[in-house]
């Protein structure tokens, strides 16, 4: 029986992602995804539901609310080992999610392109991406958070070798490679932030 029965795969950097699908495919696993990432998959001949048809309700405010719902973070904060958890999802109709796969909006990117406005660049701050990793990665005894496209091929061999599973040890290097970016990705953000205030304060 596998242990990650359900995967959700939301990535800016597309790169590898079809590939590594099928693989999970393959196993068997449910793939939910989200705009763009749907379409790609799609366009791999790759089965995959919307994360609107999931949850049963629309993505809105052009994309800004996607996977902010109980059933994407009860799915991932649930522990499979603690009875109340289990009861409270079941009696909601949540279904377990074993594994997220995504990468940020390029943040650093876009404020590296000459004349970026600041509406432009608030727009590239990701806030479901975060907050799917950190649930991930907070139950990582349970869900494995994947942020590195460079971790796909050595990630499917281990779930090859272990019938669809990752070993703790794995899911934890996951996590805490996880927090460690998000905590970089945050601080881009906040020193960002600061310049444009220093900025404003200085043309005053």
């Amino acid at each position: 029986m596998l242990k990650i029965k359900r995967a959700i795969i939301s990535v800016s950097n597309k790169k590898g992602v079809a590939d590594f699908a099928k693989e999970l495919s393959s196993m068997g696993i449910e793939i939910l995804s989200t705009g763009g990432t749907a379409k790609a998959l799609r366009e791999a001949d790759i089965t995959v539901k919307d994360v609107s048809e999931y949850t049963g309700f629309p993505e809105m405010l052009d994309g800004r609310v996607k996977t902010l719902h109980p059933r994407i973070h009860g799915g991932l904060l649930s522990r499979r080992d603690n009875p109340k958890d289990m009861e409270e999802i079941n009696k909601h109709g949540i279904d377990t999610i074993g594994m997220v796969v995504v990468n940020l909006y390029p943040f650093e990117e876009t404020i590296s392109k000459p004349g970026v406005s600041l509406a432009e660049a608030i727009e590239n701050i990701d806030i479901g991406g975060p907050a799917m990793l950190r649930s991930a990665s907070k139950n990582f005894q349970d869900v494995a958070a994947i942020i590195d496209p460079l971790d796909y091929k050595k990630i499917i061999n281990e779930m090859k070798s272990r019938n669809g599973d990752l070993s703790y040890n794995t899911r934890l290097e996951l996590a805490k490679k996880v927090f460690r970016h998000t905590s970089i990705y945050d601080k881009l953000i906040a020193d960002y932030l600061t310049k444009i205030t220093e900025e404003t304060l200085n043309e005053r």
